[in-house]
């Protein structure tokens, strides 16, 4: 080997290795000066590189062969290996472990011109081998520090499987449970999915980005997915400049102050314009407005399906429609590698643009630390030690009873006592070890959860009979468009009537499958899939005393269960500990203190709903008999269970409600209520500060979270909250983006959810 010294813009220096047998240089670069910043270390390798190699940083390919197999020869394989090999790749997405990652990377450094490292993508949604609940559900924990640990978790192991970038968190604010994909972000409201997007965003990028345990975040889908029509996945968006700024753009904005990244655009357009080749969404706003130096990659394919939605011609033009926009990586669509040095040299697109994407992803590169050490994730003892590690089941565990949801509790039936009881356990879903899992669990090994069952069974003082009753689906389950829901078979409907009449209380484990929720699994109806309800109504005839502990990735509509079954738990899909978590929680072993992060409807004809609405000129009705106001004719207005709602095996006051103000001196607001446990046991309460602003030059919501604290309580033990309100909180973006605060008359409510009573008013 020979190495040639080149000296760039004056100061950095690249150490560039020319093997002599085939004459082609490998380029590594060495910090001789570690004062000197990254952006010289990218303007030197952007220095060596042709248009196409630019284009290449700027392409991503899945996994595209086995690759501890034989070289594809032919195909696309073929074609995508040779543009590997030329270092016309810059990213691999779902390849995963160190001995795959190790390969690829091999040939990145090794074998191409200027051996510059790939950046390895991935889905790392809720956890990697242990599995944490889903991202709704651990919304529910509105436990900022307990959801930054469990995306660490998920980073760590991910880290050392090889993978160095998640495609996560999701941060659409949506208020359709409609739509599949609620399971994988926060909820209804953007004051708290922005918390938790920061949260995510730190757990997964932690102090040190080129730290061998953490991975790039990935803040998506920019903008407005969660909006789609109809809850329908990938439809068009439709929505006002207000709801934009206020509602959908906040979690994005929180991303960028945590530090992410990398941006996903969206599926949708959105104003008539898919958010890839959107140049509002990506220039004017996220890389302009907000100064994001990131880099933004596409959805899988999004950039090619710009011809479906009738914006782009063909593949050309859609490729020329992004780049300049701004999405500077394009996922699966094999445009950019294709179309877009011939567009450069056409003058349709310009090359400082390509030169700016490829910067902002070499950056990342950089940041990360693979030009320092390339296979610094490729590990294989690390990877061993590190997935599935004890502490991380701990972590999981903790996080899953943090997420549960006590939605309703009559005459005490929770806890269940220890001992000397008989209770019988129905639900195909109570024995399942599977769809605890739930959706987007790529890495996951099939049938690892712990299942209610097998929870149960290790309380030992009661006698426990177990009786399936139906299945919840027959066939095939990853894919929901295999999955055939059980509509007709009650064949086991006896069994779990038998046992419910000789139990003393009955836990029925219903809800949806893990694959019923996700990407492309959108719902028209919201209610317990296939004969599940016929079933909680057969039990229910014969045995009232029915404890319901829902398995679910989305609010339901479970009306009759409501009204009639005196416990439900919500259990959602909680991941590897699932099991554990809700029977701790059953027996009394934990306090539960979740609380809803989006409002359960009463029926599917009120979706969307969500708390923070606008009153309208007709809010209530206007004397007797009337019928001309906002209104149902069949059905109540109000959610079944709201925003922020949660019990405890303990009780909560609020009371002494009190606003100080010092606006014109520091700026700030102070809101301070007196919170006392009035129950026999300790518990957590999760205390809410929601606002109004009665009258604004754009309406404002008839109410908005802006603060929350969670409170731990001894029996009898109060303690004063206090609530600190800024600009910040009392502001809003008008219809020009601007972002005003406004004087007037402001409302304050405080309590236990979004339909807290307790209020006081002040003036700004």
């Amino acid at each position: 080997m020979k190495y040639i010294w080149i000296l760039f813009l004056g100061l950095t220096v690249v150490s560039m290795t020319v093997p002599s047998e085939n004459n082609k240089p490998k380029v590594t670069i060495t910090d001789t000066d570690p004062s000197k910043e990254i952006a010289r270390k990218v303007d030197s390798i952007l220095s060596l590189m042709t248009l196409e190699e630019k284009i290449g940083q700027m392409n991503q390919y899945n996994g595209f062969w086995n690759v501890t197999g034989p070289v594809p020869e032919n195909g696309d394989a073929a074609r995508k290996y040779d543009h590997l090999k030329k270092g016309w790749v810059g990213s691999m997405l779902n390849v995963r472990g160190v001995e795959e990652v190790m390969a690829v990377q091999k040939i990145a450094v090794e074998e191409t011109r200027l051996g510059i490292p790939l950046i390895i993508g991935f889905d790392l949604i809720h956890g990697y081998k242990t599995m944490s609940p889903i991202p709704l559900a651990e919304s529910a924990s509105w436990d900022m520090e307990a959801i930054r640990k469990s995306a660490e978790v998920g980073a760590a192991e991910a880290a050392a499987a090889g993978i160095n970038w998640t495609f996560a968190p999701m941060v659409d604010v949506s208020r359709d449970a409609r739509w599949g994909r609620v399971m994988e972000g926060g909820g209804e409201d953007p004051y708290l999915g922005s918390k938790i997007a920061a949260a995510r965003v730190k757990g997964f990028q932690g102090e040190d980005l080129s730290a061998v345990n953490t991975v790039a975040a990935c803040a998506k889908h920019f903008a407005g997915y969660g909006f789609a029509e109809a809850g329908r996945d990938y439809n068009t968006v439709d929505v006002g400049t207000s709801t934009l700024y206020n509602v959908i753009f906040p979690p994005f904005q929180a991303s960028i102050d945590a530090g992410v990244k990398t941006f996903m655009n969206s599926f949708n357009d959105l104003n008539g314009i898919p958010a890839t080749g959107d140049e509002f969404l990506q220039r004017d706003i996220l890389k302009g407005e907000w100064g994001f130096d990131g880099f933004v990659v596409s959805d899988w394919g999004s950039m090619r399906e710009m011809i479906a939605h009738g914006f782009a011609k063909d593949g050309k033009h859609a490729a020329q429609l992004a780049a300049n926009a701004g999405c500077d990586m394009d996922m699966e669509s094999y445009l950019y590698v294709s179309e877009l040095a011939k567009l450069v040299r056409e003058k349709k697109v310009d090359e400082s643009k390509i030169d700016d994407a490829a910067r902002r992803i070499l950056t990342v590169k950089y940041e990360l630390g693979l030009f320092d050490d390339p296979y610094k994730y490729c590990d294989p003892k690390r990877e061993k030690s590190v997935i599935n590690a004890p502490e991380h089941h701990e972590a999981v565990l903790d996080m899953a009873k943090k997420s549960i949801v006590l939605l309703k509790n009559e005459n005490n039936m929770l806890p269940l006592a220890k001992s000397g009881m008989k209770i019988a356990l129905i639900g195909a879903l109570a024995s399942d070890k599977n769809s605890p899992l739930g959706s987007w669990r790529i890495a996951a090994d099939d049938n690892t959860a712990i299942s209610v069952l097998e929870g149960m069974q290790e309380y030992k003082g009661n006698e426990l009979t177990f009786a399936k009753g139906a299945d919840v689906s027959i066939g095939k389950t990853q894919f929901i468009s295999e999955t055939k829901i059980n509509t007709t078979d009650k064949s086991g409907f006896p069994e779990a009537i038998e046992a419910a009449k000789n139990a003393d209380k009955v836990v029925m484990v219903l809800g949806e499958i893990g694959f019923q929720s996700g990407e492309g699994r959108s719902r028209a109806n919201i209610d317990l899939p296939g004969v599940q309800q016929e079933l909680l109504e057969a039990v229910h005839a014969v045995n009232p005393n029915i404890v319901l502990v829902l398995n679910n990735g989305r609010p339901l509509t479970i009306g009759w269960a409501a009204e009639n079954i005196p416990a439900i738990v919500e259990g959602w899909h909680l991941g590897s500990q699932s099991g554990h978590a809700i029977a701790q929680v059953l027996y009394g072993d934990y306090n539960p203190s979740g609380k809803l992060p989006m409002s359960f409807p009463r029926s599917v004809g009120q979706v969307p709903i969500y708390y923070n609405y606008k009153n309208t000129g007709r809010p209530v009705i206007p004397a007797p008999n009337l019928v001309f106001w906002s209104h149902y004719i069949d059905e109540d207005n109000s959610p079944l269970y709201p925003f922020g709602h949660g019990l405890s095996y303990t009780t909560f006051e609020y009371s002494d409600l009190s606003v100080s103000s010092n606006f014109r001196g520091n700026g700030e607001i102070t809101v301070s209520v007196k919170l006392t446990n009035t129950g026999s046991k300790e518990g957590k309460e999760v205390a809410q500060l929601y606002i109004r602003d009665m009258f604004a030059s754009v309406n404002r919501p008839v109410k908005e979270l802006k603060g929350f604290e969670m409170v731990s309580l001894s029996p009898g033990e109060s303690k004063t909250v206090e609530f600190t309100l800024t600009r910040k909180e009392l502001g809003f973006y008008n219809n020009q983006g601007k972002f005003v605060v406004e004087r007037g008359e402001f409302q304050v409510f405080v309590g236990g959810s979004s339909s807290a009573t307790l209020n006081t008013k002040f003036n700004l």
